[in-house]
């Protein structure tokens, strides 16, 4: 893993959220991007060196929106740069990690995308993230 390459808030609503995390970080929104796949609408703010993705389900029965109905609104994940997803997914699963997904799928802001269950990382949503190429 090279570096955290962002942090993914679930929030209730986006129309609500985006302008709160503008404030809060004194920076724009700079992209907005549905994910059909995951049931989700993502936006992404820059802070210093690092991204904040927002999450709002799509879906009330999708899995952002069983995370707020179950935990709240907050910290959903934390992604990190891989250079080779598939050879990082093979090292965590021989270290006895559960991968979410056995094959990596396509995730927002042009990336393939693997998550390892929290169960396995101290309860902590940890996302695997490479460029698409």
């Amino acid at each position: 893993m090279l570096k955290p390459e962002h942090i993914g808030i679930a929030v209730k609503d986006l129309a609500i959220s985006i302008p709160l995390f503008e404030k809060l970080l004194n920076s724009q929104c700079y992209k907005t991007e549905l994910v059909a796949t995951e049931k989700v609408n993502t936006a992404f703010f820059k802070a210093g060196d690092t991204k904040i993705e927002l999450l709002e389900s799509t879906d009330p029965n999708g899995v952002i929106a069983k995370f707020i109905e179950k935990k709240g609104e907050g910290m959903h994940h934390i992604a990190f740069n891989v250079t080779d997803i598939e050879a990082e997914m093979e090292r965590l699963k021989k270290e006895g990690f559960v991968l979410l997904n056995e094959t990596p799928k396509e995730g927002a802001d042009n990336k393939m995308v693997c998550f390892l269950h929290p169960k396995g990382t101290n309860g902590v949503l940890v996302e695997l993230c490479m460029e698409r190429k």
